[in-house]
């Protein structure tokens, strides 16, 4: 540990607006720091722990953070190369002491010897005040999906109100939460879903959280602390549907004829449930199979589970379908950092499993001319940090944020995303294709553990696809080729058998959105290159960067 005097220590001077930043794992102290800090009036910047190291340093310098908040010496490694771009912050605490001091430095002091032993012995007087409703609470950067990571300032207002349309939607739909619930809290604090989802709202509605200890844990943590509520991202949910499928595979030819049966009777009981069926004495059959197949599959997930919700991007239809016909009451939402989170979700009974739902009271949502979805509400963003002119680009005068997604509205009023408005790929001959569409096709097959979908100007679409280990195993036995040999990836033979397997996905699209060419890839995508989001989802032009040579060796003989 760092030697401390706190005779010789000046304390860090930081006022309401200042920013401070906070780089933990979910647990009590993420939480407890940013309640005190926006009691003071501080501007709370979370930094996603799996970030780049450039990321985050950028982040600090940008926001110009004054404290720095981090969980100990794996942290701070990663960031001590880079700390001249620290110079605005006074104080970086660590809650765990550094373990060497080979990275000192003259600002770094464990929590519990920064932390006041009393109130007489306090380094400096600190008090809470009352700030504004428009005063400006956070500055959350966006993932940098479709381009540079951008800083949405979010009000007091701004999250509160969201907060309050989810616990009043919940409450008005026969969900609403008691302390008789348990929320699992998995996802990063840093990411707004999460915390307004999974801590502001439990908070609004005092229900107890549980802190996951990581997502290759996530498994044992359910079964182990049964949760009534879970909060999750679509490839969470696909992981656990590939999982289930990849078990039901070994089962004999009956077993596995009564799981089908299980889920299309399942799906008969929930579309009886919407009324969009009439009852079928089959039904009682469904209840059985219920009983007695799905819910143990379901316990795999806790077996208390009464609410699952997922958002940041649409679920696959076959994988909501899966889940909605085994039982799971799961409800798929949409919505954005700018928005402060949640704009539309589907309600219990009311409950359209492949779209996003319908819109959070008091929050308007239309779509415009060129297809991009378009809100309005007291939940809007004030702007982007120290870029007023995209600020002024993303909310126009009448207050609609342009959101930068493509979907559209259903006669019952629900809505569907079906992309993003700069992802769109235009082919030869003017066709356009949306490849979030096709990519969430194909991700539902076990083969696909990471896809792309590319082909702008060129005649035809292709993809670059990293292969599942585990299904990758099996499906070269049948093509008789080398597992872990990248040469075996370029064999033509491999090409179309994947091909073959990935377009019986496609047959319902129009023939243009068929694939013609693919590279295969047995290397993932990880955050630590550059190419996924803190978020897990892939960044576009950083992939077709990396792969820019892949990507014109697909197209040389076309």
């Amino acid at each position: 540990m760092f030697p401390f005097n706190r005779r010789q220590y000046q304390p860090c001077r930081i006022k309401a607006g200042d920013r401070v930043a906070v780089l933990l794992h979910n647990c009590p102290e993420w939480v407890i720091f940013d309640q005190a800090a926006l009691g003071l009036g501080l501007v709370v910047v979370p930094l996603h722990l799996d970030d780049r190291p450039e990321n985050i340093a950028q982040i600090i310098k940008e926001v110009e953070a004054k404290f720095l908040l981090l969980e100990g010496s794996l942290q701070w490694k990663r960031l001590y190369p880079l700390r001249q771009y620290f110079r605005s912050v006074q104080q970086i605490v660590t809650t765990q002491a550094l373990s060497t001091s080979a990275f000192s430095d003259a600002r770094i002091v464990t929590l519990n010897h920064w932390l006041p032993l009393d109130k007489d012995q306090a380094l400096y007087s600190l008090q809470a005040q009352e700030s504004a409703p428009d005063a400006l609470a956070t500055i959350v950067y966006t993932a940098g999906t479709t381009g540079n990571p951008k800083g949405v300032m979010l009000s007091h207002q701004n999250l509160l109100t969201n907060v309050r349309l989810l616990a009043e939607t919940a409450e008005n739909s026969g969900v609403g939460f008691t302390k008789e619930d348990l929320f699992l809290s998995f996802l990063p604090l840093s990411n707004l879903l999460e915390r307004n989802a999974g801590y502001y709202l439990p908070l609004y509605t005092a229900t107890p959280v549980a802190f996951a200890r990581s997502i290759p844990q996530l498994g044992q943590d359910l079964a182990l602390l049964r949760p009534t509520v879970l909060i999750s991202v679509p490839r969470i949910y696909e992981q656990i549907y590939q999982r289930i499928h990849n078990h039901i595979a070994k089962y004999n030819f009956f077993q596995r004829y009564l799981f089908q049966l299980t889920l299309e009777l399942g799906w008969q009981q929930f579309c009886y449930e919407q009324k969009q069926l009439t009852w079928h004495p089959k039904l009682w059959i469904g209840k059985w199979l219920r009983r007695y197949i799905a819910m143990p599959v379901l316990r795999s997930l806790g077996g208390r589970l009464r609410l699952a919700v997922c958002g940041g991007t649409p679920l696959p239809p076959p994988v909501s379908r899966f889940f909605s016909g085994l039982g799971l009451n799961l409800l798929q939402g949409y919505g954005l950092i700018e928005a402060s989170t949640v704009i539309t979700v589907n309600r219990p009974q009311n409950n359209q499993p492949t779209s996003v739902g319908i819109p959070l009271p008091q929050i308007e949502i239309k779509q415009a001319d060129n297809g991009e979805l378009l809100t309005r509400s007291a939940c809007v963003m004030l702007g982007y940090w120290h870029n007023p002119e995209l600020t002024e680009k993303t909310i126009d005068n009448e207050g609609w944020l342009h959101t930068g997604d493509l979907g559209y509205q259903d006669a019952q009023g629900h809505w569907y995303v079906t992309g993003y408005l700069s992802d769109i790929i235009v082919l030869q001959y003017d066709k356009r294709v949306i490849p979030h569409e096709i990519e969430s096709l194909l991700q539902q097959d076990s083969l696909c553990q990471q896809i792309l979908v590319i082909g702008d100007g060129q005649p035809a679409l292709g993809a670059l696809m990293v292969l599942n280990p585990e299904t990758w195993q099996s499906f070269a036995q049948t093509l008789a080729v080398a597992i872990n040999n990248p040469e075996s990836l370029q064999q033509i033979t491999v090409k179309k058998a994947v091909l073959n397997r990935l377009n019986a996905h496609l047959q319902t699209l129009p023939t243009y959105y068929q694939l013609q060419h693919i590279a295969l890839f047995l290397k993932p995508w990880t955050i630590e290159a550059g190419l996924l989001t803190p978020t897990l989802k892939p960044k576009r032009a950083a992939i077709l960067q990396y792969h820019a040579t892949d990507v014109a060796r697909l197209y040389e003989q076309t």
